[in-house]
């Protein structure tokens, strides 16, 4: 497994996403993918899903100081006092810890120098080991820089072929941080792309597994989600092979400027 190091923190450059996998569901997939050898889970609050990836964690023959575990927080709870109750709930229904606890969009109603202050706070108090944000554009990315005392390691934005992140790339090199990519398979669109066929053929490889070491050797992180547990072990085999500095640069031309995924209703400034 590779790892990135911001700050020099050791995270697992692959991990499992678990957005939309609820109950029973949640807790075998995780439990799979720890067994298979993945050592990087992905929750939110807003998941709903963070009492049964805890009890996949729980679960696992693997030991907990050898999983990364990240959490988040949803915008209603970034108020100081809301905040650090929401990351005391969330140790609780993980049943552990989180190794990274992120703010999960920037909020236009509160602060942000209140809720990175909370954030910090929250780190102070034992409900993580880590934190960072996630969906920050480069000039908030430098604002809550400027707002954090302990360093934020992380910021977790969408990232596939088809969205061009280099100006959030560049801003985060600055600081120390990594990016991590969610969506990292376009919501599937990746793998009916005729570019990243052609170039999975020559490894005997498909275009999620082409579209994953992409990620992982621009030293960004990846946690895609699956319900299925032969999707989850296709895309932890992407250690065996690796792209031509062409096959990238391919790659990143399949940016697009209407690339963007996931459009909620008041975004922030996107760069």
């Amino acid at each position: 497994m590779l790892h990135v190091t911001p700050h020099d923190v050791r995270i697992p450059a692959l991990g499992l996403g678990t957005f939309g996998l609820n109950g029973d569901v949640a807790t075998k997939i995780v439990d799979h993918a720890l067994a298979i050898g993945y050592r990087h889970v992905d929750t939110a609050q807003m998941y709903g899903n963070e009492a049964e990836v805890g009890a996949g964690i729980a679960g696992s023959s693997v030991p907990r100081d050898e999983i990364w575990l990240t959490t988040k927080i949803w915008p209603d709870k970034f108020r100081a006092g809301a905040l650090l109750d929401a990351a005391q709930e969330s140790v609780s229904r993980l049943g552990t810890e989180p190794d990274l606890l992120l703010l999960h969009w920037p909020s236009r109603e509160v602060p942000l120098a209140e809720t990175v202050g909370a954030l910090n706070e929250a780190r102070r108090r034992g409900y993580a080991q880590h934190i960072g944000i996630s969906n920050f554009p480069s000039a908030l990315i430098r604002e809550a820089v400027g707002h954090t005392e302990a360093p934020l390691l992380v910021n977790q934005v969408e990232y596939h072929p088809y969205l061009d992140q280099s100006v959030v790339l560049a801003e985060l090199a600055r600081h120390g941080m990594v990016l991590t990519a969610y969506s990292p398979v376009g919501r599937g669109k990746v793998f009916e792309d005729p570019t990243l066929r052609q170039i999975g053929a020559a490894y005997g490889k498909n275009a999620g597994q082409v579209t994953l070491r992409w990620l992982l050797q621009q030293g960004v992180t990846a946690i895609p989600r699956s319900t299925r547990e032969a999707n989850v072990a296709a895309n932890l085999d992407i250690f065996d092979f690796a792209l031509s500095d062409e096959e990238m640069a391919q790659i990143s031309g399949l940016a697009r400027p209407d690339g963007r995924m996931v459009k909620p209703a008041n975004p922030p400034d996107w760069d």
